[in-house]
């Protein structure tokens, strides 16, 4: 999860930008503002379109000729900079051989995620379309159930600091991708979640009993189930960190795990079998959702 982490949703954020004058027609303004954070596949894409063009022996001014847009947009797509909007694909693969392969690749390009760290990207991507997502936590309280104000005291107290319009991304994504399990009710979502994580303080006891009360909400549905593992429980399987799995629509099982500015999706089914062992273990070990719901609301009763 990362603190910055992985727990927030995509935000499409415009950099603000003039229109470019293409001949034949003008590109209304914004719709090639440059991304303010380029994703893997716009930079795969672009440097796709570079190696097509050299192979071509056409300079950028050339093919900008070609596909009538300006090179300096040429440019921008190539170094992942811009989204390519559907004429400069089309014309694109008519000007570099017309073999369709930029129109294969185009398929797969999506936006930089404002508000994702990086390393999290293509989780969140496999996230949004799981048949079941199961999350262990011992860090911090899950993203998925966090309350606006813990939230942005977890993004203030990151460093280095962000600017104020950075968190607003960054809190507008988290919250915006609490939506999924609201607009998935036939998704199981799995909680394992250390008690110290919630007896971890943070602002004043109204801010405390907003979380519990957020957290509580968040996990009453019949779909979402929520375990606290008990500090007397002692050491466990777990105990090596934070890890995600779930289940792709076409059945393959997927694990996450991160640590400080790094992440790590597993794809390898001997790793994710042995994520799945450690999970059910721990979730024999953790209280049931009942007690785990008296306990956070025990805790709540203590504020």
């Amino acid at each position: 999860m990362g603190i910055v982490e992985g727990d927030a949703a995509e935000v499409e954020h415009a950099a603000g930008g003039v229109g470019v004058d293409v001949g034949v027609r003008a590109v209304p303004a914004g719709e090639w503002e440059r991304e303010p954070h380029p994703s893997d596949s716009l930079r795969t894409f672009g440097a796709f379109v570079q190696a097509l063009r050299e192979h071509a022996g056409l300079s950028r001014a050339d093919l900008g000729e070609r596909v009538r847009y300006s090179k300096h947009t040429v440019e921008s797509v190539e170094l992942g900079r811009r989204m390519p909007d559907e004429a400069f694909v089309e014309r694109a693969e008519e000007a570099l051989g017309n073999t369709g392969a930029l129109r294969k690749a185009a398929r797969h390009l999506t936006r930089g995620e404002a508000g994702l760290a990086a390393w999290f990207r293509r989780w969140a991507r496999l996230e949004r379309e799981a048949v079941s997502l199961c999350t262990y936590e011992c860090r911090l309280v899950p993203g998925l159930l966090q309350s606006e104000a813990y939230a942005r005291a977890v993004f203030e107290g990151t460093i280095p600091l962000r600017t104020d319009e950075e968190l607003e991304q960054q809190l507008a994504a988290r919250m915006e991708r609490q939506a999924m399990m609201r607009e998935r009710p036939k998704v199981p979502f799995s909680f394992i979640v250390e008690e110290h994580v919630f007896r971890r303080r943070f602002g004043d006891a109204g801010a405390m009993r907003e979380l519990f009360d957020h957290v509580l909400e968040c996990s009453a549905p019949r779909n979402v189930t929520l375990q606290v593992v008990p500090l007397e429980a002692g050491l466990h399987p777990c105990l090596d960190g934070p890890m995600r799995i779930l289940e792709t629509p076409a059945g393959q099982r997927l694990g996450y795990s991160e640590g400080q500015k790094n992440g790590r999706l597993i794809s390898d089914p001997k790793e994710v079998s042995a994520l799945c062992r450690r999970y059910e273990t721990l979730r024999s070990q953790a209280l049931s959702p009942n007690e785990s719901r008296a306990l956070l609301e025990r805790l709540r009763g203590e504020l």
